[in-house]
């Protein structure tokens, strides 16, 4: 493995190299908004009124617009003519996008991060695993909440590690819009990123075993997308609702 080093401290930092102008204030919304929707406090469909969102941020509605637009261009907000600005709700065909690029993105990804990991990424890489294992025997929404980021972040973790921030940037989007597809047709009530299969993962990656690593995190993908039901559902005639 090369001797050059993603500082563990700067894992996760999400890169600031936007480049389509957005300012520090427009920032923060767009990533407090990005974050609510990754952790699923937001629900896919939730209305996002820039009238709403600029009183809880103390800033104008021109910020917010600016916000909302970053949002657009990652996938996570759609904006409807009359309407106003939404939560993105994903369809089936666009769920299983998603994953399929996931499938063919995230093994090279995990390749190149394999060449810049020291025994520090290791270390981390174990102290994020404890950190899932530790959450998944808690109770309750907040620590349900906090097991669906911290799966989520493993992945960023080696998104992370291969020190490309175009690389971290397009994990950020892929991981929130997975989250969305997971909010809308996942149906286990455990964790949607399963902790073992982490664990094989990092093992197969300090063994030197990069192949094994690879088809592990394909298998691991494929679980996660067999979790979620993509089946077209018809509408519910009113009659079929309100008659018993």
């Amino acid at each position: 493995m090369n001797n050059r080093q993603t500082k563990p401290e700067a894992l996760i930092a999400r890169p600031d190299a936007d480049g389509n102008g957005i300012d520090g204030s427009q920032r923060a919304i767009r990533d407090a908004i990005r974050d609510a929707i990754v952790d699923r406090r937001l629900a896919p469909g939730t209305k996002l009124t820039e009238t709403d969102v600029g009183a809880l941020f103390h800033v104008s509605r021109t910020l917010v617009r600016g916000a909302l637009q970053a949002l657009v261009h990652e996938g996570l907000v759609t904006v409807e003519r009359n309407r106003g600005a939404f939560v993105a709700n994903p369809s089936p065909e666009e769920a299983r996008q998603i994953f399929a690029t996931r499938r063919i993105i995230e093994p090279g990804i995990l390749t190149e991060a394999a060449r810049h990991m020291t025994p520090s990424h290791f270390r981390q890489l174990r102290e994020q695993l404890v950190d899932e294992g530790r959450l998944m025997s808690e109770r309750g929404q907040s620590a349900r909440r906090a097991e669906i980021k911290a799966s989520g972040d493993f992945h960023l973790m080696i998104a992370a590690m291969t020190g490309n921030a175009v690389m971290q940037r397009f994990m950020d989007e892929l991981i929130a819009r997975s989250s969305l597809v997971i909010s809308l047709y996942g149906q286990s009530t455990v964790s949607s990123c399963g902790h073992s299969e982490h664990t094989d993962i990092v093992d197969a990656i300090e063994a030197g075993q990069l192949d094994r690593a690879n088809r592990l995190m394909v298998h691991h993908i494929h679980h996660i997308e067999a979790d979620l039901d993509l089946r077209i559902r018809r509408a519910n005639e009113l009659r079929d609702v309100l008659l018993p």
